[in-house]
């Protein structure tokens, strides 16, 4: 028998069964958190009648730099399958516009405009889960935002003639993303990617409407991708 035994057991191994980690974690009607991730950021940028190119320049070039978020996540469960999510945070970017070669540039470093951007970002999400495999689920989420740039100079006198580019200090946005939500022992790892498209022109022209900064654009949107970690 034991012989027998050993055979069976060499042949099929003990399959260990699969633990559920946090098995009623998704029933708490609300749950906290945090997460810290990365973003970039760029413009689209709509000009004055196709300015450049019909004058045979090169358009606006957008320089996204990397940046990074950290903020706090209260979820509210709706159902199995829904739930309503906050995540305020705070968002850290930078983008580097370079003009093309007018004429009225005097050097290299006129062409050249750094916009960095420090958001209190403000997102409510409709959550929208799959069915848990053992310790894994994906979800989508939609959304609406709001920013709070503390860094738009809006208010600033001084314009791009000393160097200022100013954009307004609050935007809308629409967002849509995806994740994956692993749960470990003691708490749920998620990572996600989103991404944010305000709805708002962000330009705000310079004080001379002959700027060569700013007379030859009408519209200035943010569009940004943020991928996030999420401790729960």
């Amino acid at each position: 028998m034991l012989a027998i035994n050993a055979i069976v057991y060499g042949q099929y191994p003990t399959v260990r069964e699969r633990i559920n980690n946090l098995p009623n974690f998704d029933e708490r009607p609300i749950h906290y958190g945090y997460f810290i991730g990365i973003n970039q950021y760029d413009f689209r940028i709509d000009y004055v009648g196709d300015y450049y190119r019909i004058n045979g320049y090169d358009d606006i070039e957008v320089i996204p730099k990397k940046g990074f978020n950290i903020g706090m996540i209260g979820d509210l469960r709706i159902n199995q399958f829904l739930s309503l999510r906050l995540e305020p945070g705070l968002y850290y970017s930078q983008r580097d516009l370079f003009y093309p070669d007018l004429p009225e540039f005097k050097s290299e470093q006129d062409r050249l405009r750094e916009i960095k951007s420090t958001y209190i970002h403000l997102p409510l999400y409709l959550k929208v889960n799959a069915k848990r495999i053992n310790n894994f689920r994906p979800f989508l989420l939609f959304g609406v935002s709001t920013d709070f740039n503390l860094s738009s100079n809006f208010k600033n006198i001084d314009d791009n003639t000393t160097g200022v580019f100013r954009t307004i200090n609050q935007t809308l946005n629409y967002e849509i993303g995806l994740g994956f939500e692993f749960y470990l022992f003691y708490f749920k790892f998620t990572p996600s990617i989103r991404g944010i498209f305000s709805f708002e022109n962000e330009l705000v022209p310079d004080n001379d409407t002959n700027s060569p900064w700013t007379r030859h654009l009408t519209n200035l949107f943010s569009r940004g991708l943020a991928i996030n970690i999420t401790f729960e």
